[in-house]
Order: C-alpha cells, then sequence, then structure tokens
C-alpha cells in the first residue's frame, strides 16, 4: 500500500489520503519544466494521464478533431436513412423515450430537429410507476398505429417483446445501456454497448448516440437541403452526458467543454428559464449540470408527470418554458423530502445488515420507485460498496442499484435475470435498475452478494480521498484557477483536482445554511483564504472545525471561483481535514 499523503490514515470524514503516484508526480514534474504551466495544472494532467507532449493540446480540445465518424457504429447509416426517407416522405414519427435526463435530452434533439425539418414529431415518455422503464407492448402497439416511424432513445435494447408489439411501424433504437445475445426486432439498434461493438465508444451516452444519428442525418440530406445546426444542439448532450455520469473522456469532454459554452449563450428558452428558477448566478459548469440543473429535470420523472422534463427542453414557448420550469422545482423539493424519509429508513436498514458487506442493500414497503436511485447512491457513498434500494409494492420490488469503481454491476444484475432470479434487470457498470418477485427478494440479493464478493467487493477499506497536492493560500488566485479549469470540464472518469493546504491556522468559523460551515484560515492578510464546507456537520469535519481552539489542520478540497455581487475571489470548496500531528 502506498504510503498516505500528509501521513493521514485517517480524516475528519474517515478517508485515507492518497497523493499522486511516483509516475505521476515525475510526469507533473517534466510537464512543468517543458511547457512552464503551474506546477498544480501540470499535476492535475499527470493524474488524468495526459502525455507531457500532449499538455498544451488537450487544453484546447477541438470537437473536430475528437468526433468519431458516426458510421463506425453499427446500423449507424441504416437508421440516418431511414430516418431522411422519413423526412423526406413526410412521415409521422413518434419519440419513446426513458424518463431520466438523459432521455429528456435526447428527445428533445430529435424534436427539435425535426421541428426545423419541418416535422411535428409525437413524445412518450413511460410513467415511472405504471409503466416502469423502457418500451412495453400495449404503448409500442399504439404508436405503431398512428405513425410509420418510432424512436427509442435511451432504451429498447432488451425490450424483445415490446417492439414485436409496433408491428405496423418502423422502430429505431439509440441507447447506450449493456446489450443482450440477441438484438430486438427493429430496422436498427444503434447502441456502442451492442455485444458485437467494439466499445471504442461505450462511454457514450444516450444523447451522444442521437446526436451523432443527426450528423449522420445531416450529411445524408445535405445535398437535397439546407439542415440544422447541430452545435447550437450541443448544450442538450452536455447536459445529458454530465447528468447521466458518463465519463467525461475523450468525445464526451469535448461535447460537454462545447456544449456548455452553447448554454452560457442562454439561446434554449427552456434552460435558460430553469437556470433562472434554480438561482444559477454564473456562467453554466459541470457541477451546475449534474447538481442543479439535472436534479430538476429528473424530478418531473421520477415523482411527476414524465415528460416535463423533455417538454421543456423542447419548447420553443416562453411562457410554456416557465410553466414547466417552475413545476419542475417544486417537484425537485418534494423530491428530496420524499428521498430524506427514505434514504433514513434504508440506512437503518443496511448499517443493520452491515455495511461492510460485499453488497449493501435496502428494501421497503412503499418506497418511491422514483428515489430509491438516489438513496442507492448515498448508501454506496456511505459504505464504499456496491448498493441496492428497493421499493415494494404488492408482489414486486422494484429497485435502482449503484456500484463502486472496480465493479461491474450492470453485468451481474443482468446476468441475474437471466438466472430467473429477477424478473427482470439491466443497465450498465456504475449503474442498473431491476425488478424482483417479492419471494424471490432474500435469494436475489444473497446470489447478487455472491457475485459481489467474487468481485472483491467485500475487501474493499474507506474510500480514499485522492489528491494532487499541496498549496498555499496566497497561491490560490482566480487566474491559476482559470489556467487549471481548462483541464476540465470535470466529472465521472475525469475527478476535478483536489489540493491540500497544509498546516493551516483558522481564522474564522460560522455555520451557514443547513448543515454547511464557512471558514476563513491562514495567517491573515495575502496569506488567508476562506473556505465553505457543504454539509460539514454530516460528519466530524464541522464540529472538530468550530471547536478548534487553536489547533492547526491540513485542509482539502477544491479551489474554485466565488462570484459575489461582480466581484470574483478565490475560494476553496471545502471536502476534508485533518489535525496536524503534535511534534514528537
Amino acid at each position: 500500500m502506498t504510503q498516505a499523503f500528509l501521513g493521514v490514515e485517517t480524516s475528519l470524514t474517515n478517508r485515507r489520503w492518497v497523493g499522486l503516484s511516483v509516475e505521476q508526480d515525475r510526469q507533473a514534474e517534466a510537464m512543468v519544466q517543458q511547457t512552464e504551466l503551474p506546477r498544480p495544472l501540470c499535476a492535475t494532467l499527470a493524474r488524468l494521464g495526459v502525455p507531457v507532449d500532449a499538455a498544451e493540446r488537450y487544453l484546447t480540445p477541438a470537437l473536430r478533431d475528437l468526433l468519431p465518424d458516426p458510421s463506425v457504429l453499427k446500423d449507424m447509416d441504416v437508421a440516418a436513412n431511414r430516418l431522411a426517407d422519413a423526412v423526406r416522405n413526410r412521415e409521422k414519427i413518434a419519440v419513446f423515450a426513458d424518463y431520466d435526463v438523459d432521455g429528456g435530452a435526447s428527445a428533445a434533439l430529435l424534436i427539435c430537429w425535426l421541428r426545423d425539418m419541418g416535422l411535428t414529431a409525437t413524445l412518450y415518455i413511460p410513467d415511472r410507476i405504471d409503466e416502469g422503464y423502457g418500451p412495453n407492448a400495449p404503448a409500442m402497439a399504439g404508436l405503431a398505429a398512428d405513425h410509420d416511424l418510432i424512436l427509442c432513445v435511451d432504451c429498447g435494447t432488451l425490450s424483445h417483446d415490446a417492439l414485436a408489439a409496433a408491428t405496423a411501424a418502423d422502430v429505431i433504437v439509440l441507447d447506450h445501456h449493456l446489450g443482450g445475445e440477441t438484438l430486438p426486432p427493429a430496422v436498427a439498434v444503434v447502441n456502442p454497448n451492442r455485444q458485437d461493438e467494439d466499445g471504442s465508444l461505450a462511454h457514450l451516452c444516450a444523447a451522444g448516440v442521437v446526436f451523432l444519428l443527426l450528423v449522420a442525418t445531416n450529411r445524408v440530406m445535405r445535398s437535397e437541403r439546407s439542415v440544422p445546426d447541430l452545435m447550437a444542439m450541443l448544450d442538450l448532450v452536455a447536459l445529458a452526458t454530465v447528468a447521466d455520469v458518463a465519463p467525461l473522456v475523450g468525445v464526451n469532454r469535448a461535447l460537454v467543454r462545447q456544449g456548455l459554452k452553447v448554454m452560457a449563450a442562454r439561446q434554449r428558452i427552456g434552460l435558460r428559464v430553469l437556470s433562472d428558477v434554480a438561482r444559477m448566478e454564473t456562467a453554466p459548469t459541470s457541477y451546475h449540470l449534474g447538481f442543479l440543473l439535472g436534479p430538476r429535470i429528473n424530478a418531473g420523472g421520477r415523482i411527476g408527470a414524465p415528460d416535463l422534463g423533455a417538454r421543456l427542453l423542447s419548447t420553443n414557448q416562453e411562457h410554456e418554458a416557465q410553466a414547466l420550469a417552475e413545476r419542475l422545482d417544486t417537484l425537485n423539493t418534494e423530491r428530496r423530502e420524499i428521498e430524506a424519509a427514505v434514504r433514513e429508513a434504508a440506512l437503518a436498514q443496511a448499517e443493520e445488515r452491515g455495511l461492510d458487506a460485499p453488497l449493501v442493500w435496502a428494501a421497503g414497503e412503499g418506497w418511491h420507485p422514483g428515489v430509491v436511485g438516489i438513496v442507492a447512491a448515498r448508501l454506496k457513498e456511505a459504505s464504499n460498496r456496491p448498493a441496492v434500494v428497493i421499493g415494494l409494492d404488492g408482489d414486486e420490488g422494484k429497485g435502482s442499484a449503484r456500484s463502486v469503481s472496480g465493479i461491474d454491476l450492470g453485468a451481474q444484475i443482468q446476468k441475474l435475470a437471466a438466472e430467473g432470479l429477477l424478473i427482470k434487470g439491466g443497465g450498465h457498470k456504475m449503474a442498473a435498475g431491476l425488478t424482483v418477485a417479492r419471494d424471490m427478494l432474500e435469494p436475489a440479493m444473497a446470489r447478487l452478494t455472491e457475485m459481489m464478493e467474487k468481485q472483491g467487493a467485500g475487501l474493499l477499506g474507506p474510500s480514499d480521498l485522492r489528491l494532487d497536492g499541496l498549496m498555499m493560500p496566497a497561491a490560490a488566485s482566480v487566474e491559476l484557477i482559470e489556467l487549471i479549469e481548462q483541464a476540465g470540464p470535470f466529472g465521472a472518469g475525469a475527478a476535478g483536482p483536489r489540493f491540500v493546504f497544509p498546516d493551516q491556522r483558522i481564522l474564522f468559523t460560522k455555520p451557514v445554511g443547513e448543515g454547511h460551515l464557512k471558514i476563513s484560515f491562514g495567517e491573515g492578510g495575502a496569506e488567508k483564504l476562506d473556505a465553505i464546507a457543504f454539509g460539514a456537520f454530516n460528519s466530524a469535519l464541522g464540529p472538530t472545525l468550530e471547536a478548534h481552539a487553536g489547533r492547526r489542520f491540513h485542509l482539502a478540497g477544491r479551489v474554485e471561483i466565488n462570484s459575489w455581487q461582480g466581484r470574483r475571489s478565490a475560494q476553496l470548496r471545502l471536502e476534508d481535514a485533518a489535525l496536524v500531528a503534535a511534534p514528537a
């Protein structure tokens, strides 16, 4: 095991601090000497695996250089030609989408593109409780009776029976969830996670797949007529990529980076209004997409009308956007309240079973299906173990699963369904959904626990806090932070950098909001920095810092720019701390 960074084996949030590897540290030093870029930026690039000779190119990614030829995906050319034919022939088109952000953004991409081409598409998003995830036979048969073409987005790869019911229409599947051994009956199944794909684009979310389809279709039709500007639609792709926790690597990084620029222009009515409702006062970042906009768009699918998010993202009417955004904001508040109650009950149940088991799971009567995924993520964070949370209703339970790095949960849940222990189940490595018969709950979870143990989940210790190096308060400037941000956007698969401010004196503390803590630290004057620790009182972090009594601390977190009344300053988003050991 590598030596703990600054010797911190157990921090105030019960984590072990881990710095760069020896190889990464050497690479960062070589990058500093060759490029003369600041050490914190070079450390970040080295940890992200950027070669020294590629550093400056990495900081300015060009979408045109990273965007793959859509035709590398199987069935893509078939799908593009079929969609082009539908436009030429003025066919009736329906979009069947999942109820999350990725599904809503994917649907909005198609609806807006088709509207620009002079067609009005029918939107259909199933109800999470009444219909469950993905296509179902009655809905597909109904849509097929009135439409010529059905586009299934962010779902459909495993929906053999449902797609077979759409006998009167053609179906195209645009998905990214793990495929089975056989494909459903469709004109085309475009999915980078089909079993016969090479996996080079496995990191795309559904909106990324839809974007590539539109690139391919524009290419088919460009010689016949003017086609929509796809660059203006990258705000939707960025939103979906971040909200679906797709890795921000390769083309995803370029799509999100460009999409944030498009979003900053505030041209999409729905996103502009929602940003205002969410009180976003600065240019959008991946944080805003994941934690402010994404949860609100998701709220409709979780506990309200499932189509609210897609309608907001695709509307071109100001009054409709305002009404939808306000409704989603209200639903998000309700969702948080429901989530809190389920989280408390699930955590108590999981603790009773043991948070050190290879699988952490909980099931409860009437737990809302719309929040079990969020609660599963909270259990995963609390235990550093794969987690499953299931809401029971009648003879069945519907649940969501979340995994940790290195543990492939989606494939195992799909295997569990194939073994007959689940009614259905599937997803991808880090997240999955499942439906289980009540009387099979215990056997299914026992079998899944066994599968997780074989992957080593039971041997995981407390989660490590990865750190990129040291920084002093005087060095944390707006200019440096802007340089570091060029290595972003940061998110899944490309974690943002964290730095440690070592041996700091606490100058000021003040509890704010619901369990947060503001502090300032350093030696005063230019050697002082402000910090905010969100949720500080959920662990020993808040109480210990508030009662510091003059003790000195190593402080760890992310440096960021705080904008307030037109003034921009550096601050630390404090995530962890450790007492400085007394001299021997």
